[in-house]
């Protein structure tokens, strides 16, 4: 019995179970196909017949039946070495055609050089919306809102969701429309003009119209986050995007932190603070920025006089609301103690 008969299987195990110095010999010092080992006649394609196999290919054409892996490494197609048909196409260099089976694609390394790209953490988004629900910045010519509340059905000081109030409002309201409640808390000014640039407000809540009547109109609260009165002022609600899109400006942009919430000394993490960029300068909300601590002033003992350290990055910042000329933000990471006239920078990579 010969090899032939006993399949490809057996011929496979034979040749790493009985045959390793024939395998090293014949197959990687002299695995090429080249004239010398070729068939004068050797057909491309060769088209199987019945009863060939890779091993009686490789005998007749390269008179060497241990060339049926080369034969095989030409013809990927062919999933399984002990099992091709009649009509199958046999390429004995690599040269397959378009259609059908496999093509051989040699790979060279290559070396890509892309632009530096950020890798920055994610920002808290649920963060982001309360900042933006809770939060505001308006003109100075429109802390009056366009109303305020009235009062409410069963006489209360202050009210809470889903409470019955009326509206007091210099603008008609078709029942379902919808209002913030807000209170105006502190003016934003330039620091060296002291020009107004803005005037922060806090959200209360908001109100939904049911009905209108005399020039009152009925409402119920539908959010409160904090506790409603009588006297706070109501405007457009503002409709906020769930998904926020963080990015950053399109140019290098420096600027100045003019405010720190509620008159604090120093801000961290999570608190909102004002600065004097604006839309102006191209900001829209959901950009960021980064925050830099003045250097001091040292002396120098070696050679004498005094130096000024360099600006270090203290922490970062997103645009909440922009107005023309000033913005609020969220800081949204510190490393250290943020006060007013920090600098509020953004660079774009070299």
């Amino acid at each position: 019995m010969t090899f032939k008969h006993l399949g490809l299987p057996i011929l496979i195990a034979s040749l790493f179970l009985f045959a390793p110095s024939l395998f090293a010999g014949q197959l990687q010092a002299d695995g090429g196909m080249n004239n010398s080992n070729v068939k004068a006649d050797l057909p491309q394609p060769y088209v199987v017949k019945k009863g060939d196999t890779l091993w009686d290919i490789a005998d007749y054409f390269f008179k060497d039946p241990w060339k049926w892996l080369k034969i095989w490494e030409h013809n990927l197609y062919i999933t399984n070495p002990d099992l091709i048909y009649p009509g199958n196409k046999i390429w004995f260099d690599g040269r397959q055609p378009s259609q059908g089976g496999l093509t051989r694609i040699q790979l060279q390394p290559q070396v890509i050089i892309l632009p530096v790209e950020r890798m920055e953490e994610k920002a808290d988004s649920s963060m982001l919306l309360t900042a933006l629900q809770r939060q505001g910045f308006i003109q100075p010519d429109q802390v009056q809102g366009v109303g305020y509340i009235l009062d409410s059905r069963d006489d209360r000081l202050n009210y809470g969701e889903h409470d019955r109030v009326y509206l007091k409002l210099n603008q008609s309201a078709k029942p379902g429309s919808l209002f913030d409640v807000f209170r105006s808390t502190d003016v934003l000014r330039e620091p060296n003009s002291g020009n107004e640039l803005g005037v922060l407000i806090k959200h209360m809540g908001q109100v939904k119209v049911l009905s209108a009547e005399n020039g009152v109109s009925r409402a119920v609260v539908v959010k409160a986050f904090e506790e409603i009165s009588r006297g706070d002022r109501v405007k457009p609600a503002r409709m906020i995007d769930p998904h926020i899109v963080l990015g950053y400006p399109d140019s290098s942009l420096s600027g100045t932190v003019i405010y720190i919430r509620n008159d604090a000394h120093e801000a961290g993490q999570h608190q909102v603070l004002g600065i004097n960029l604006g839309l102006k300068d191209g900001l829209k909300a959901g950009m960021q920025m980064s925050i830099f601590k003045a250097g001091r002033v040292v002396k120098d003992k070696v050679a004498g006089g005094e130096v000024l350290l360099p600006q270090e990055q203290v922490g970062k910042l997103l645009i909440l609301v922009p107005q023309q000329r000033a913005s609020i933000a969220l800081i949204t990471k510190s490393t250290g103690p943020i006060n007013v006239g920090d600098a509020v920078k953004h660079s774009l990579p070299q």
